[in-house]
């Protein structure tokens, strides 16, 4: 199988059908795939919503956790029990648009892009949020930026393209979906931005705040910054006989 999409879910029970009816339109006959949803300990109808929704879309398999991990712990859940070579990441509160995935594939397809080309990112070069959450962004983009030099605009954007192989490589930690492009740079892998369509939340609530948008992301920073500083890359060779 080519292509896992994997959706962390928590209190989305207004934008799980509509989203999974836009997977299914961009993604089928143009790659073989499948739908993976975790619901991270949500309180709303998801679980339901999602079982009625596994009738309707086969190609749907769902996870749940008994307790909310996060969305990095929900992302990584999805990885390890995905079929597919390359992983897609897509945020389930339907900002993202699951047409663009299409577009992710064909660069990752590309003879002509990087031998190690490990993390195609979207960016959301024209957001569709609050001054508030594009304040906060801003400023954490800008900080990450010079303090990981990652060379990535916008790591905050759920739609995400990396082969799966590489993502179980990568150290897991709370928020590490934030910082995909430091570490696939810290494991030898290169990285590029592609512009991505970004829309307004129309149906749910956000998860997100300024306190966890914000300031842990950047109290991360520092946590990535010692990986950085203690990955060593032996140069091996095999001896002939």
């Amino acid at each position: 199988m080519e292509l896992s999409v994997i959706v962390p879910v928590k209190n989305e029970q207004e934008n799980i059908l509509p989203l999974l009816t836009e997977i299914r339109a961009a993604l089928e006959g143009k790659s073989e795939y499948e739908v993976i949803y975790i619901d991270d300990g949500s309180t709303d109808r998801t679980p339901s919503i999602l079982l009625e929704a596994m009738r309707e879309f086969p190609r749907l398999r769902v996870l749940t956790h008994a307790q909310s991990c996060g969305q990095s712990g929900a992302v990584i859940s999805g990885v390890r029990v995905a079929l597919g070579e390359w992983i897609a990441t897509l945020d389930g509160d339907g900002q993202n648009d699951p047409a663009d995935i299409p577009n992710l594939l064909a660069v990752a397809r590309d003879p002509a892009q990087p031998k190690q080309l490990q993390l195609i990112a979207g960016w959301r070069k024209q957001r569709k949020d609050t001054w508030l959450k594009r304040l906060s962004s801003r400023i954490a983009n800008g900080v990450r930026s010079r303090m990981l030099g990652d060379a990535t605009p916008d790591t905050g954007c759920g739609l995400k393209l990396i082969p799966r192989a590489v993502y179980l490589q990568l150290p897991f930690f709370n928020h590490m979906h934030r910082f995909l492009p430091a570490l696939v740079r810290r494991n030898g892998g290169e990285t590029i931005s592609v512009e991505v369509n970004h829309r307004p939340r129309t149906r749910g609530v956000s998860n997100y705040g300024l306190h966890n948008r914000l300031w842990v992301g950047i109290v991360d920073i520092f946590g990535v910054m010692w990986l950085q500083r203690r990955m060593r890359r032996p140069q091996v060779s095999e001896v002939s006989r």
